[in-house]
């Protein structure tokens, strides 16, 4: 496996960000994880926050596809995440939910969370800030509209995806107890009804692809990190003139 020295900031002074958009069972999470780790960047799970609010408004009793009520309770959404990929964590108020929101009926509930737009524009302005705050040479962003919404001027701009058989048949390994056809049919019903929110199938323009439908993990994360340290060596490289 190579090595990747941490990467320079493109401007003095400046959180590089890297964006990483893709499906469910994409690999975003993990392989995101262990570049962050190689590059000595910061980690930031953005669909976690969706995730936490689910968690959060389930336990209110709220139904989650009633617009509505979902703002309705982010009045009183206490939400903090680490950004550390070695020491991660999820909390809402003094709750560690790191476990929790990865729960059956929270997956099944989140994309009534994410589909209110007064809610995305909210937790976009959430990321950036936690971004900048980091203390981080760099962070990596991985969700469903990072490259497009959230951070379309990042120097580094890429779409994980794998072919939905490869995605389901990993994400069932995950699993336990539950078939690969179960997980393809929730995969699927994840897909139509985000995609209904944001496109993250098609990489928008000055968006690399990195299809990792015949990679494992390793090579999966060596092809992330190839991509890294060519788009910061290009936009190092325009800054400077040359």
């Amino acid at each position: 496996m190579t090595d990747h020295p941490t990467a320079s900031p493109v401007a003095n002074g400046e959180t590089i960000v890297v964006a990483i958009d893709g499906p469910a069972g994409s690999g975003k999470s993990s392989v995101s994880k262990q570049a962050a780790r190689r590059l000595g960047f910061g980690y930031l799970d953005t669909g976690a926050a969706y995730r936490a609010l689910a968690w959060h408004a389930l336990e209110h009793g709220v139904d989650t596809s009633d617009a509505a009520s979902v703002l309705d309770i982010a009045g009183s959404f206490d939400f903090s995440i680490s950004l550390d990929p070695d020491a991660y964590w999820v909390r809402v108020g003094d709750t560690d939910v790191t476990a929790a929101i990865r729960e059956t009926r929270v997956s099944d509930a989140v994309s009534g969370v994410a589909r209110v737009p007064a809610l995305r524009q909210s937790a976009s302005a959430l990321f950036r800030a936690l971004v900048a705050a980091s203390g981080r040479p760099g962070v990596i962003v991985e969700g469903r509209d990072i490259t497009t919404v959230v951070a379309p001027d990042a120097p580094v701009r890429i779409l994980l995806t794998a072919a939905p058989e490869v995605r389901a048949a990993r994400r069932s390994l995950e699993l336990t107890g539950h078939d690969a056809s179960t997980v393809a049919a929730a995969l699927h019903r994840r897909d139509a009804s985000d995609s209904g929110v944001v496109d993250f199938l098609t990489a928008a323009p000055g968006v690399s692809v990195v299809d990792s439908t015949e990679l494992d993990f390793d090579g999966t994360v060596d092809a992330v990190l190839e991509v890294i340290e060519s788009a910061l060596a290009t936009a190092t490289g325009a800054r400077d003139g040359n």
